[in-house]
């Protein structure tokens, strides 16, 4: 095991847990905004259509998606910061 995967493993650790919420927080925000409800509708829902439940599962893994990405990105570019090199 290289210097950079060592430097970068708690590092990606540290940043999944914070990927996780933040996602978790900024999915909330974006549903309430776009519907006008607290919560987003779970999957077994009986009030609630086919529409309405997948739109939220796609919204919800497009934000999971993009803040871990984001996250993940951050935390290769701080070990190439503090060591010269690309983790693997």
């Amino acid at each position: 095991m290289n210097r950079q995967t060592v430097i970068y493993k708690p590092i990606g650790l540290a940043g999944g847990a914070l990927a996780g919420l933040v996602a978790g927080a900024a999915f909330k925000q974006l549903w309430r905004l776009a519907s006008g409800s607290r919560e987003a509708p779970h999957a077994t829902d009986p009030t609630k259509g086919w529409t309405e439940i997948l739109l939220a599962a796609a919204v919800q893994g497009a934000v999971f998606g993009l803040v871990k990405a984001a996250v993940d990105r951050g935390g290769a570019h701080a070990v190439k910061s503090l060591t010269g090199r690309w983790p693997d």
